[in-house]
């Protein structure tokens, strides 16, 4: 494989349990296309110049045959196993990953639009690490164990995070690394973190979308089903 300037890892090795189905989340059908498949049509559309897809281990087949090459998407270099935790999956991604930028993506977040996928392309040339979020509309508390409110964050220094999170490929890998040999690892939710934590750059917030959701549950199902009808 050739040095690409921007690789997509997507993240698909979930098993979404709390979706009550017999079969992964990113299989269920969604305006008659697997989950997944309309992930992979926003990155497809994209200035992305190649995609590592994650999966479990007993998918990878049927992801080939019946996602890859039944769709027919050019920009898939590899079909890879998962790990045990998100970071886990991530880190296999990243160590197929030979590329200058790389954006690690929620295979469940597909009303996805290519020009956020864009816009993290443009950006991370800019500042090395950014993350995709948009600004909390509600007011958020901070409580004890008890339930008991400690704080009220200014509701204007807080965003919810989404993904892509898109970082110059040698800075992640670097900061994976120093992790993955920290054993007080525990707690690490998202790539933002890793590089916050082990990283030796400020990682920027870039817009992204409300519509940019995460398919967890039947309801979410029904949302995205909406929000990629008005695509």
């Amino acid at each position: 494989m050739s040095k690409k300037e921007t690789i997509a890892i997507v993240l698909s090795a979930g098993s979404g349990s709390r979706m009550n189905s017999d079969i992964p989340k990113q299989y269920l059908e969604l305006n008659d296309k697997p989950v997944i498949c309309h992930t992979l049509n926003a990155f497809e559309e994209s200035n992305v110049d190649g995609i590592i897809l994650v999966y479990a281990k007993e998918y990878i087949e049927y992801c080939k045959e019946d996602i890859v090459k039944k769709y027919g998407y050019k920009k898939v270099l590899s079909v890879i196993e998962g790990g045990k935790e998100r970071y886990d999956s991530v880190y296999n991604g990243l160590k197929q990953c030979d590329s200058k930028y790389v954006l690690v993506h929620d295979g469940a977040r597909s009303c996805i639009s290519k020009e956020i996928i864009n816009r993290n392309i443009d950006e991370v040339i800019k500042h090395g690490a950014v993350v995709t979020g948009v600004k909390t509309k509600d007011t958020v508390k901070v409580c004890d164990d008890e339930g008991v409110i400690m704080d009220t964050p200014n509701r204007d220094d807080l965003w919810i995070v989404q993904t892509p999170q898109t970082f110059d490929t040698s800075i992640l890998i670097s900061s994976y690394e120093k992790m993955m040999a920290d054993d007080k690892k525990n707690n690490i939710t998202d790539d933002s973190m890793v590089v916050e934590k082990y990283g030796e750059i400020p990682v920027v917030m870039i817009e992204g979308s409300y519509k940019n959701i995460k398919i967890t549950t039947v309801e979410d199902m029904k949302i995205a089903e909406v929000f990629l009808k008005e695509k």
